[in-house]
């Protein structure tokens, strides 16, 4: 299976370190982002969910649920879960932030059979672990309201990805599903956006009451870059 934009995320049966469900009903009404790791007690991912577990209340204020992946089995995960919550709340490496050491901010996957990892092809095909089983790369789909894909990230196991980055584009994925505007370059939330050539005047002024700043001196003597406070 290779997920493309705008395809529908599968509804898939799940077992978590907080119970079994099904995908679709357990988001609800919410944005969804599933992230996959390559497995529990490992430093790079355990770098990951921390930094995500501190994040969890930005996430929430987006109408957002995060879930996590790792191909190692709900019991692994539980004991892994008490040392990120105690990395997270370790104020030597980073931003000081406490996590709870009650219930962990999202559930984790049991891929411990790699079937949803190969499945969604996020297999990593250059790392293998101590047994010789391939990776699973560091994959990022977030999921609209719809459960379509609207976005998707992609890292090999050796390399952590960035959570303000996620967290980003995220809100550029809901601001352009509310309005017709695209973000530019390094664009983050309080910045002026760009509203492409496509929409209509009508569209415009209806979104746009108070106009629009448009370059008129580009040497092509076009006038596509509108921007827009919003």
């Amino acid at each position: 299976m290779s997920l493309k934009l705008g395809d529908e995320f599968p509804n898939f049966h799940l077992k978590t370190s907080a119970g079994e469900f099904q995908l679709h009903e357990w988001l609800g009404n919410q944005w969804g982002i599933l992230f996959s790791h390559p497995a529990d007690y490992t430093p790079v991912c355990t770098t990951e969910l921390s930094r995500a577990a501190k994040l969890a209340p930005e996430f929430a204020k987006r109408n957002t649920k995060l879930i996590g992946l790792s191909c190692d089995t709900v019991e692994n995960h539980h004991g892994w879960i008490k040392d990120l919550q105690s990395y997270a709340s370790d104020c030597s490496h980073g931003t000081c932030k406490t996590v709870s050491s009650g219930e962990f901010a999202f559930p984790i996957i049991d891929d411990s059979d790699r079937k949803l990892a190969k499945q969604l092809g996020m297999i990593d095909p250059d790392e293998f672990d101590t047994k010789g089983l391939p990776l699973t790369a560091r994959a990022v789909f977030f999921i609209g309201l719809d459960k379509k894909v609207k976005a998707s990230l992609l890292y090999p196991a050796t390399s952590g990805r960035n959570f303000d980055e996620i967290l980003r584009l995220l809100d550029s994925l809901q601001l352009s599903a509310r309005l017709p505007i695209a973000t530019p370059v390094d664009w983050k939330v309080g910045d002026k956006v760009m509203v492409p050539p496509s929409v209509k005047d009508e569209d415009v002024q209806k979104h746009f009451p108070q106009g629009l700043q448009i370059k008129t001196d580009l040497p092509s003597g076009k006038s596509y870059i509108r921007m827009a406070q919003v």
